[in-house]
């Protein structure tokens, strides 16, 4: 079996071919040279951060149905500074797109994360302040974070997976630049296949 940790960069999509008829879009192969992997759920064109990829069809299953609600944490950058409400919305679950959420951890950061900057930067409006949150979901609907985060009235500007697993249980992409993939460790692998 294949286990494959990547750190997809913003603009790659998260596929191995582009089918569309546009001009034609980074994709996983431009980086990953190993065939017969899948990925294990999705990001967003325009996301960022930890993508597992793998042959082993149970286990992405698994990890991607909802019923066993693996945590996925991910750093977003916001437009403007949440208050108190907003942030405790976010936490308590709030109904987007005729769905309501689960609850979520989240948290202010007090400083930025340290993260390679994207590329393009983000746009960038002066007057505007901008902060980042952490923020730990057990379900990945279609773009749900950039829907919570407009549903309370500030917008993700930047979204990156950093994790998924729970605290001695997790996975993370600290080690890699964004572009660059590493198979799995021993105990990485048995940490996932133990994933309840």
């Amino acid at each position: 079996m294949k286990y494959i940790l990547f750190n997809k960069p913003y603009g790659v999509l998260c596929q191995f071919t582009d089918n569309s008829s546009e001009n034609k879009r980074p994709v996983l192969k431009d980086y990953i040279p190993i065939p017969g992997v899948y990925p294990v759920g999705r990001l967003d064109l325009d996301s960022e951060g930890l993508l597992l990829l793998t042959d082993n069809g149970q286990l992405q299953n698994r990890l991607s149905d909802p019923k066993f609600a693996h945590p996925r944490t991910y750093y977003v950058q916001v437009e403007r500074i949440p208050d108190e409400v907003a942030v405790n919305k976010l936490r308590n679950g709030i109904t987007i797109k005729n769905y309501r959420t689960k609850k979520a951890k989240v948290s202010l950061l007090s400083s930025e994360p340290n993260l390679p900057p994207r590329i393009p930067p983000i746009r960038d409006r002066k007057n505007v302040p901008t902060c980042w949150l952490k923020m730990t979901l057990t379900e990945g609907k279609n773009r749900q974070v950039r829907r919570m985060t407009a549903a309370v009235g500030f917008p993700t500007l930047r979204l990156v997976r950093i994790a998924i697993g729970r605290n001695s249980q997790r996975i993370n992409i600290e080690d890699l630049k964004p572009g660059q993939w590493r198979k799995l460790t021993t105990q990485e692998v048995k940490t996932l296949l133990d994933f309840k």
